[in-house]
Protein backbone atom coordinates (compact mmCIF):
# COMPACT_ATOMS: atom_id res chain seq x y z
CA UNK A 1 0.00 0.00 0.00
CA UNK A 2 1.30 3.55 -0.93
CA UNK A 3 0.96 5.86 1.77
CA UNK A 4 0.83 9.70 0.39
CA UNK A 5 2.93 12.15 2.51
CA UNK A 6 0.81 15.35 2.98
CA UNK A 7 3.28 17.44 2.14
CA UNK A 8 3.48 15.73 -1.12
CA UNK A 9 -0.29 15.94 -1.20
CA UNK A 10 -0.52 19.61 -0.49
CA UNK A 11 2.10 20.45 -3.27
CA UNK A 12 0.30 18.10 -5.81
CA UNK A 13 -2.80 20.18 -5.03
CA UNK A 14 -1.14 23.05 -5.81
CA UNK A 15 0.58 22.34 -8.94
CA UNK A 16 -2.64 21.01 -9.94
CA UNK A 17 -4.02 24.68 -9.36
CA UNK A 18 -1.20 26.18 -10.94
CA UNK A 19 -1.57 24.02 -14.26
CA UNK A 20 -5.50 24.58 -14.10
CA UNK A 21 -4.77 28.16 -14.10
CA UNK A 22 -2.29 28.20 -17.27
CA UNK A 23 -4.46 26.18 -18.96
CA UNK A 24 -7.19 29.25 -19.27
CA UNK A 25 -4.75 31.08 -20.71
CA UNK A 26 -3.95 28.24 -23.54
CA UNK A 27 -7.75 27.56 -24.04
CA UNK A 28 -8.35 31.37 -24.87
CA UNK A 29 -5.06 31.74 -27.52
CA UNK A 30 -6.07 28.54 -29.28
CA UNK A 31 -10.10 29.63 -29.67
CA UNK A 32 -9.48 30.20 -33.28
CA UNK A 33 -7.58 26.91 -33.90
CA UNK A 34 -9.17 23.61 -35.58
CA UNK A 35 -10.88 21.41 -33.53
CA UNK A 36 -8.26 18.82 -33.97
CA UNK A 37 -5.00 21.36 -33.57
CA UNK A 38 -7.22 22.11 -30.15
CA UNK A 39 -6.98 18.33 -29.34
CA UNK A 40 -3.73 17.88 -30.29
CA UNK A 41 -2.33 21.45 -27.79
CA UNK A 42 -4.69 20.15 -24.94
CA UNK A 43 -3.42 16.84 -25.07
CA UNK A 44 0.15 17.26 -25.00
CA UNK A 45 -0.71 20.47 -22.54
CA UNK A 46 -1.84 17.69 -20.00
CA UNK A 47 0.61 15.06 -21.31
CA UNK A 48 3.74 16.80 -19.72
CA UNK A 49 1.93 17.98 -16.59
CA UNK A 50 0.86 14.47 -16.01
CA UNK A 51 4.73 13.05 -16.39
CA UNK A 52 5.55 16.52 -13.56
CA UNK A 53 3.08 14.79 -11.29
CA UNK A 54 4.11 11.44 -11.58
CA UNK A 55 8.09 12.56 -11.19
CA UNK A 56 7.23 13.86 -7.71
CA UNK A 57 5.15 11.41 -6.91
CA UNK A 58 8.35 8.57 -7.51
CA UNK A 59 10.47 11.11 -6.13
CA UNK A 60 8.62 10.26 -2.68
CA UNK A 61 8.09 6.30 -3.04
CA UNK A 62 11.46 5.37 -5.31
CA UNK A 63 15.20 5.96 -4.80
CA UNK A 64 15.11 8.46 -7.94
CA UNK A 65 18.94 8.89 -6.56
CA UNK A 66 19.69 5.27 -8.66
CA UNK A 67 17.68 6.42 -11.50
CA UNK A 68 20.10 7.20 -14.77
CA UNK A 69 22.04 10.71 -14.26
CA UNK A 70 21.05 12.15 -17.86
CA UNK A 71 17.00 11.41 -16.96
CA UNK A 72 17.01 12.13 -13.38
CA UNK A 73 19.15 15.78 -14.44
CA UNK A 74 16.72 16.56 -17.41
CA UNK A 75 13.12 15.92 -16.06
CA UNK A 76 13.86 17.88 -12.90
CA UNK A 77 15.08 20.56 -15.64
CA UNK A 78 11.91 20.52 -16.83
CA UNK A 79 9.60 20.46 -13.83
CA UNK A 80 11.57 23.42 -12.53
CA UNK A 81 11.18 25.17 -16.08
CA UNK A 82 7.21 24.78 -16.34
CA UNK A 83 6.60 25.57 -13.06
CA UNK A 84 8.61 29.06 -12.91
CA UNK A 85 6.59 29.60 -16.23
CA UNK A 86 3.87 28.65 -15.71
CA UNK A 87 3.61 30.72 -12.33
CA UNK A 88 4.63 33.83 -14.22
CA UNK A 89 1.97 33.04 -16.91
CA UNK A 90 -0.22 32.72 -14.01
CA UNK A 91 -0.07 35.98 -12.48
CA UNK A 92 -0.84 37.80 -16.35
CA UNK A 93 -4.03 35.64 -15.84
CA UNK A 94 -4.92 36.55 -12.36
CA UNK A 95 -4.67 40.29 -13.20
CA UNK A 96 -7.12 39.88 -16.22
CA UNK A 97 -9.33 37.96 -13.54
CA UNK A 98 -9.50 41.17 -11.23
CA UNK A 99 -9.85 43.24 -14.66
CA UNK A 100 -13.02 41.26 -14.99
CA UNK A 101 -14.41 41.17 -11.33
CA UNK A 102 -13.61 45.21 -11.25
CA UNK A 103 -15.65 45.60 -14.66
CA UNK A 104 -18.32 43.06 -13.46
CA UNK A 105 -18.43 45.04 -10.25
CA UNK A 106 -19.30 48.44 -10.97
CA UNK A 107 -21.89 46.93 -13.79
CA UNK A 108 -23.56 45.15 -11.06
CA UNK A 109 -23.30 48.63 -8.84
CA UNK A 110 -24.34 51.08 -11.52
CA UNK A 111 -27.45 48.73 -12.31
CA UNK A 112 -28.37 49.92 -8.73
CA UNK A 113 -28.53 53.67 -8.89
CA UNK A 114 -30.50 53.74 -12.58
CA UNK A 115 -32.89 52.14 -14.37
CA UNK A 116 -30.61 50.18 -17.53
CA UNK A 117 -32.22 47.39 -20.03
CA UNK A 118 -32.61 44.86 -17.22
CA UNK A 119 -32.13 42.13 -19.84
CA UNK A 120 -28.51 44.22 -21.87
CA UNK A 121 -27.61 44.56 -17.96
CA UNK A 122 -27.61 40.95 -17.21
CA UNK A 123 -26.05 39.98 -20.65
CA UNK A 124 -23.32 42.63 -20.55
CA UNK A 125 -22.31 41.32 -16.91
CA UNK A 126 -22.54 37.69 -17.53
CA UNK A 127 -19.91 38.03 -21.01
CA UNK A 128 -17.35 40.27 -19.54
CA UNK A 129 -14.81 38.43 -22.18
CA UNK A 130 -10.76 38.23 -21.38
CA UNK A 131 -8.54 41.02 -21.95
CA UNK A 132 -6.65 39.44 -25.48
CA UNK A 133 -3.73 41.51 -24.93
CA UNK A 134 -3.16 40.89 -21.18
CA UNK A 135 -3.17 36.98 -21.67
CA UNK A 136 -0.56 37.56 -24.73
CA UNK A 137 1.59 39.41 -23.16
CA UNK A 138 1.31 36.97 -20.47
CA UNK A 139 1.97 33.96 -22.57
CA UNK A 140 5.48 36.16 -23.96
CA UNK A 141 6.52 36.94 -21.04
CA UNK A 142 6.42 33.66 -19.58
CA UNK A 143 8.20 32.58 -22.53
CA UNK A 144 11.05 34.43 -21.14
CA UNK A 145 11.98 32.05 -18.43
CA UNK A 146 10.92 28.98 -20.03
CA UNK A 147 13.20 30.07 -22.89
CA UNK A 148 16.09 31.78 -20.71
CA UNK A 149 16.39 28.64 -18.91
CA UNK A 150 16.79 26.69 -21.77
CA UNK A 151 19.51 28.46 -22.71
CA UNK A 152 21.24 28.33 -19.35
CA UNK A 153 20.63 24.86 -19.35
CA UNK A 154 22.36 24.28 -23.15
CA UNK A 155 25.24 27.19 -22.35
CA UNK A 156 25.80 27.98 -19.04
CA UNK A 157 26.26 25.49 -16.50
CA UNK A 158 30.00 25.44 -16.78
CA UNK A 159 30.73 28.71 -18.40
CA UNK A 160 32.72 29.62 -15.83
CA UNK A 161 33.78 33.01 -14.52
CA UNK A 162 36.79 34.41 -13.39
CA UNK A 163 35.97 37.77 -10.77
CA UNK A 164 39.00 39.37 -9.83
CA UNK A 165 39.16 42.05 -6.89
CA UNK A 166 41.58 43.50 -4.52
CA UNK A 167 41.30 43.95 -0.79
CA UNK A 168 42.89 46.65 0.95
CA UNK A 169 43.68 45.80 4.49
CA UNK A 170 46.20 48.10 6.30
CA UNK A 171 46.50 45.71 8.78
CA UNK A 172 48.41 42.49 6.04
CA UNK A 173 51.76 41.88 6.98
CA UNK A 174 54.14 42.61 4.60
CA UNK A 175 54.96 39.54 3.61
CA UNK A 176 51.57 39.18 2.21
CA UNK A 177 51.00 42.30 0.26
CA UNK A 178 49.80 40.72 -2.95
CA UNK A 179 48.97 37.83 -1.57
CA UNK A 180 46.34 35.57 -3.73
CA UNK A 181 43.66 33.68 -2.97
CA UNK A 182 41.36 31.70 -5.11
CA UNK A 183 38.21 30.79 -3.50
CA UNK A 184 35.80 27.68 -5.09
CA UNK A 185 32.69 26.86 -3.49
CA UNK A 186 29.39 24.64 -4.16
CA UNK A 187 31.15 21.91 -6.53
CA UNK A 188 28.15 19.55 -5.89
CA UNK A 189 29.77 17.20 -7.84
CA UNK A 190 26.65 14.84 -7.92
CA UNK A 191 25.14 17.41 -10.48
CA UNK A 192 27.93 17.10 -13.27
CA UNK A 193 27.57 14.85 -15.95
CA UNK A 194 30.42 14.37 -16.92
CA UNK A 195 34.70 14.62 -15.73
CA UNK A 196 35.71 16.68 -18.29
CA UNK A 197 33.91 20.02 -16.83
CA UNK A 198 35.23 19.94 -13.34
CA UNK A 199 38.82 18.96 -14.86
CA UNK A 200 38.89 22.47 -16.93
CA UNK A 201 37.52 24.19 -13.70
CA UNK A 202 40.67 22.92 -11.90
CA UNK A 203 42.90 24.12 -15.26
CA UNK A 204 41.60 27.52 -14.61
CA UNK A 205 42.54 27.65 -11.03
CA UNK A 206 45.72 26.81 -11.30
CA UNK A 207 45.99 28.92 -14.08
CA UNK A 208 45.57 31.55 -11.44
CA UNK A 209 48.61 30.66 -9.23
CA UNK A 210 47.09 30.74 -6.11
CA UNK A 211 49.09 31.36 -3.13
CA UNK A 212 46.05 29.54 -1.22
CA UNK A 213 42.97 28.32 -2.21
CA UNK A 214 39.60 28.19 0.01
CA UNK A 215 36.97 25.81 -0.29
CA UNK A 216 33.63 27.09 1.03
CA UNK A 217 31.70 23.66 1.06
CA UNK A 218 28.84 21.57 -0.53
CA UNK A 219 31.35 19.03 -2.37
CA UNK A 220 28.01 16.74 -2.78
CA UNK A 221 24.62 17.37 -3.41
CA UNK A 222 23.70 13.95 -1.11
CA UNK A 223 26.18 11.44 0.05
CA UNK A 224 30.01 11.27 -0.12
CA UNK A 225 30.09 8.40 -3.20
CA UNK A 226 29.24 11.35 -5.47
CA UNK A 227 32.75 12.51 -4.68
CA UNK A 228 34.86 9.39 -5.72
CA UNK A 229 35.46 10.04 -9.50
CA UNK A 230 36.24 13.27 -8.80
CA UNK A 231 39.67 12.61 -6.40
CA UNK A 232 42.16 12.27 -9.55
CA UNK A 233 40.81 15.41 -10.67
CA UNK A 234 40.66 17.57 -7.50
CA UNK A 235 44.02 16.38 -5.85
CA UNK A 236 45.56 18.52 -8.69
CA UNK A 237 44.76 21.56 -7.46
CA UNK A 238 47.69 23.36 -6.77
CA UNK A 239 48.92 26.06 -4.17
CA UNK A 240 51.29 27.61 -2.20
CA UNK A 241 50.02 26.96 1.16
CA UNK A 242 47.48 24.39 -0.33
CA UNK A 243 43.56 23.81 -0.32
CA UNK A 244 41.83 25.40 3.23
CA UNK A 245 37.76 23.40 3.41
CA UNK A 246 35.09 23.06 4.92
CA UNK A 247 31.49 21.33 5.22
CA UNK A 248 28.48 23.17 3.68
CA UNK A 249 24.66 22.03 4.29
CA UNK A 250 24.82 19.25 1.71
CA UNK A 251 27.56 17.65 2.64
CA UNK A 252 26.21 15.93 6.24
CA UNK A 253 24.18 13.95 3.96
CA UNK A 254 20.86 15.57 5.16
CA UNK A 255 18.77 15.33 2.12
CA UNK A 256 19.60 11.51 1.85
CA UNK A 257 17.07 8.83 2.84
CA UNK A 258 19.54 6.83 4.93
CA UNK A 259 18.32 3.56 7.00
CA UNK A 260 19.81 4.67 10.11
CA UNK A 261 21.65 7.53 11.59
CA UNK A 262 25.00 5.41 11.37
CA UNK A 263 24.73 5.40 8.44
CA UNK A 264 24.70 8.78 7.75
CA UNK A 265 27.21 9.70 10.22
CA UNK A 266 29.43 6.73 8.38
CA UNK A 267 28.82 8.96 5.41
CA UNK A 268 30.06 11.95 7.27
CA UNK A 269 33.39 10.42 8.04
CA UNK A 270 33.94 9.33 4.49
CA UNK A 271 33.40 12.39 3.12
CA UNK A 272 35.68 13.70 5.52
CA UNK A 273 38.41 11.00 4.47
CA UNK A 274 38.24 12.50 0.49
CA UNK A 275 39.15 15.69 1.74
CA UNK A 276 42.31 14.11 3.25
CA UNK A 277 42.47 12.14 0.17
CA UNK A 278 42.64 15.42 -2.13
CA UNK A 279 45.48 16.54 0.56
CA UNK A 280 43.13 19.43 1.35
CA UNK A 281 43.40 20.93 4.99
CA UNK A 282 39.29 20.54 6.52
CA UNK A 283 38.83 23.06 9.46
CA UNK A 284 36.24 21.02 11.65
CA UNK A 285 35.40 23.78 13.74
CA UNK A 286 39.02 24.58 14.24
CA UNK A 287 41.61 27.77 12.94
CA UNK A 288 44.63 27.27 10.96
CA UNK A 289 47.72 29.65 10.56
CA UNK A 290 49.47 30.63 7.13
CA UNK A 291 53.11 31.80 7.65
CA UNK A 292 55.51 32.97 5.81
CA UNK A 293 58.52 35.14 6.26
CA UNK A 294 57.77 34.95 10.07
CA UNK A 295 54.78 36.12 9.43
CA UNK A 296 51.43 34.80 9.65
CA UNK A 297 47.92 35.25 8.62
CA UNK A 298 44.76 33.58 10.61
CA UNK A 299 42.02 31.03 8.78
CA UNK A 300 39.27 29.88 10.96
CA UNK A 301 36.78 27.24 9.47
CA UNK A 302 33.43 26.24 10.84
CA UNK A 303 31.16 23.82 10.39
CA UNK A 304 27.69 24.84 8.13
CA UNK A 305 26.11 27.63 10.83
CA UNK A 306 23.06 29.52 9.25
CA UNK A 307 20.51 31.71 10.37
CA UNK A 308 17.94 30.45 7.91
CA UNK A 309 16.64 27.51 9.00
CA UNK A 310 19.61 25.42 7.07
CA UNK A 311 21.66 23.19 9.51
CA UNK A 312 23.43 24.27 12.24
CA UNK A 313 26.51 22.06 13.39
CA UNK A 314 29.32 24.47 13.70
CA UNK A 315 30.65 26.61 16.55
CA UNK A 316 32.42 29.21 15.80
CA UNK A 317 32.89 29.79 19.66
CA UNK A 318 34.70 26.47 19.68
CA UNK A 319 36.79 26.99 16.11
CA UNK A 320 38.60 30.29 17.99
CA UNK A 321 39.36 28.99 21.27
CA UNK A 322 42.78 29.40 22.35
CA UNK A 323 43.23 31.33 18.99
CA UNK A 324 46.23 34.03 18.82
CA UNK A 325 44.55 36.07 16.58
CA UNK A 326 47.00 37.60 13.68
CA UNK A 327 46.97 41.27 12.26
CA UNK A 328 44.61 39.49 9.43
CA UNK A 329 42.11 36.75 9.80
CA UNK A 330 39.91 34.96 7.65
CA UNK A 331 36.64 33.02 8.26
CA UNK A 332 35.32 30.43 6.25
CA UNK A 333 31.38 29.81 6.64
CA UNK A 334 29.23 28.50 4.18
CA UNK A 335 26.41 30.09 4.66
CA UNK A 336 26.77 33.82 4.58
CA UNK A 337 23.86 34.64 6.71
CA UNK A 338 26.23 33.46 9.35
CA UNK A 339 27.88 36.71 8.61
CA UNK A 340 25.05 39.06 9.79
CA UNK A 341 23.93 36.41 12.71
CA UNK A 342 27.48 36.49 14.37
CA UNK A 343 30.47 37.11 13.06
CA UNK A 344 29.60 41.27 12.95
CA UNK A 345 28.30 41.25 16.60
CA UNK A 346 30.80 38.96 18.25
CA UNK A 347 34.38 38.73 16.30
CA UNK A 348 35.27 41.96 15.14
CA UNK A 349 38.88 40.42 14.91
CA UNK A 350 37.34 38.53 11.85
CA UNK A 351 38.74 40.90 8.52
CA UNK A 352 37.27 38.67 5.67
CA UNK A 353 34.31 35.69 5.87
CA UNK A 354 34.36 33.71 2.24
CA UNK A 355 30.81 32.21 1.71
CA UNK A 356 29.32 29.98 -0.50
CA UNK A 357 25.47 28.24 -0.59
CA UNK A 358 22.94 31.04 -2.36
CA UNK A 359 24.37 30.08 -5.76
CA UNK A 360 23.04 33.32 -6.80
CA UNK A 361 19.52 31.54 -7.31
CA UNK A 362 21.87 30.47 -10.69
CA UNK A 363 19.06 32.96 -11.97
CA UNK A 364 19.32 36.89 -12.42
CA UNK A 365 20.36 39.98 -13.90
CA UNK A 366 24.20 40.74 -13.31
CA UNK A 367 25.05 43.98 -15.28
CA UNK A 368 27.39 46.96 -14.53
CA UNK A 369 25.69 48.97 -11.43
CA UNK A 370 22.64 46.67 -11.29
CA UNK A 371 22.45 43.03 -9.87
CA UNK A 372 19.13 41.42 -9.33
CA UNK A 373 18.32 37.68 -8.06
CA UNK A 374 15.12 36.04 -6.53
CA UNK A 375 17.63 35.02 -3.80
CA UNK A 376 17.87 38.45 -2.38
CA UNK A 377 14.31 38.66 -0.80
CA UNK A 378 15.61 35.63 1.38
CA UNK A 379 19.50 36.29 1.79
CA UNK A 380 20.56 39.75 2.45
CA UNK A 381 24.12 39.25 0.91
CA UNK A 382 24.05 36.69 -1.70
CA UNK A 383 26.26 37.55 -3.85
CA UNK A 384 29.94 38.96 -4.31
CA UNK A 385 31.47 41.63 -1.72
CA UNK A 386 29.63 43.14 1.52
CA UNK A 387 31.16 45.85 3.78
CA UNK A 388 29.88 46.49 7.73
CA UNK A 389 32.95 48.93 9.23
CA UNK A 390 35.88 47.08 8.86
CA UNK A 391 34.83 44.12 8.18
CA UNK A 392 34.28 42.39 4.78
CA UNK A 393 32.16 38.94 3.42
CA UNK A 394 32.54 37.77 0.15
CA UNK A 395 29.72 35.26 -1.20
CA UNK A 396 31.15 33.11 -4.42
CA UNK A 397 28.03 32.20 -6.87
CA UNK A 398 29.08 28.06 -6.70
CA UNK A 399 30.88 26.53 -9.11
CA UNK A 400 28.33 24.03 -9.91
CA UNK A 401 24.83 23.47 -9.95
CA UNK A 402 21.88 21.79 -8.26
CA UNK A 403 17.87 21.20 -9.04
CA UNK A 404 18.45 23.25 -12.76
CA UNK A 405 21.15 22.28 -14.40
CA UNK A 406 22.23 25.51 -15.72
CA UNK A 407 22.65 29.58 -14.83
CA UNK A 408 20.62 32.18 -16.15
CA UNK A 409 22.70 36.10 -15.92
CA UNK A 410 24.28 34.23 -12.65
CA UNK A 411 27.61 32.09 -14.02
CA UNK A 412 29.59 29.97 -11.89
CA UNK A 413 32.20 31.64 -10.14
CA UNK A 414 35.79 31.31 -9.66
CA UNK A 415 36.89 34.32 -6.98
CA UNK A 416 40.70 35.54 -6.98
CA UNK A 417 41.36 38.12 -4.30
CA UNK A 418 44.28 39.85 -3.97
CA UNK A 419 45.23 40.99 -0.59
CA UNK A 420 46.65 44.10 -0.23
CA UNK A 421 48.29 46.54 2.23
CA UNK A 422 47.38 49.85 0.69
CA UNK A 423 46.50 51.28 -2.38
CA UNK A 424 48.36 50.58 -5.50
Amino acid sequence: MIYFNAHVVIFLIILLLIDLYAFQAFRFVTRGYSQTAIRWINTLYWFVSCFCFALIVLTQYTDWHSWNIYFRTYSFALLIILITSKIVLDLFVLVDDLVRFFRWSLIKISSWFKRPEPRKTVQQAKTLSRSDFIIKMGLFVGSIPFFSMIYGMAFNPYNYKIRKLRLILPDLPGSFDGFKIVQVSDIHTGSFLSTEPLARAVNIINEQKPDVVFFTGDLVNYNHKEALIYIDILKKIEAIHGVISIFGNHDYGDYYKWENLEAKENDIQELRKIHSQLGWNLLWDEHHYIEQDGEKITVIGVQNCSSHGFSNYGSLEKATKNINYSPVNILLSHDPSHWGKEVTKKYPNIDLTLSGHTHGMQFGVEIPGFKWSPIQYIYKEWAGMYQEKNQYLYVNRGLGFIGYPGRVGILPEITVIELKKKEM
